[in-house]
């Protein structure tokens, strides 16, 4: 099941920055390790829903169903001019504590969710690609699906730990420098402008 087609295709997908691995990073380098780990856990937690929805066959509705799919992109796009409106805002220096209250860990793992349960090519993307790895002629392909998409999201998990990590490794040059600082705040507020610019203007 678990061809070598898949993994090194999944990996290249996971690998591709995005919405998820640009909060994670953020988080990584404002909140430090601890943190970025609680946003990758969230980052893959919401990629779960649309595995669902692909395994369960409501992908197959959101793809024929043009108010549906409006509805959820523009429901990410204002989430995405939310972040990038707050980031550009906050002009607080970056935290040096880690996360060490529930509150706080909890809070992130939900913001990172929100990211990715509401980008519908995510959904669409899983409608295309999880079933090309299915054998032919498997009597049911919905363990098959669950099985590609276990590997999916634990790919996913350790390449954003990775990506938290490095940003962490890099944190002590960034807080000592409010010039970085406002500068990465600065790319980081862009970036979610521009993955919701470019969400808006995406078609089916």
């Amino acid at each position: 099941m678990f061809t070598a087609e898949f993994l090194i295709t999944s990996l290249v997908v996971v690998l591709i920055p995005g919405t998820g691995v640009v909060f994670t990073v953020s988080v990584g380098l404002a909140q430090g390790r601890r943190a970025s780990l609680f946003a990758s856990l969230g980052c893959t937690l919401g990629i779960l829903p649309h595995l669902l929805a692909t395994v369960l066959g409501l992908a197959a509705i959101m793809h024929t169903s043009a108010l549906a799919f409006q509805v959820l992109k523009f429901a990410g796009v204002a989430y995405l001019f939310y972040l990038a409106w707050a980031t550009w805002r906050d002009r607080s220096a970056f935290a040096v504590q880690e996360v060490q209250a529930k509150a706080g860990a909890i809070n992130l793992v939900v913001k990172a969710f929100l990211l990715n349960i509401l980008n519908p090519k995510l959904t669409i993307f899983f409608l295309a690609f999880l079933p090309q790895f299915v054998p032919p002629g498997a009597a049911s392909p919905v363990p098959h699906l669950l099985g590609l998409s276990a590997v999916f999201m634990a790919m996913t998990f350790g390449v954003f730990v990775v990506y938290g990590l490095l940003a962490h490794a890099f944190r002590k040059a960034v807080i000592e420098s409010a010039r970085v600082q406002a500068w990465l705040r600065r790319g980081f507020a862009g970036a979610f402008a521009a993955l919701g610019t470019q969400l808006a203007v995406s078609e089916r």
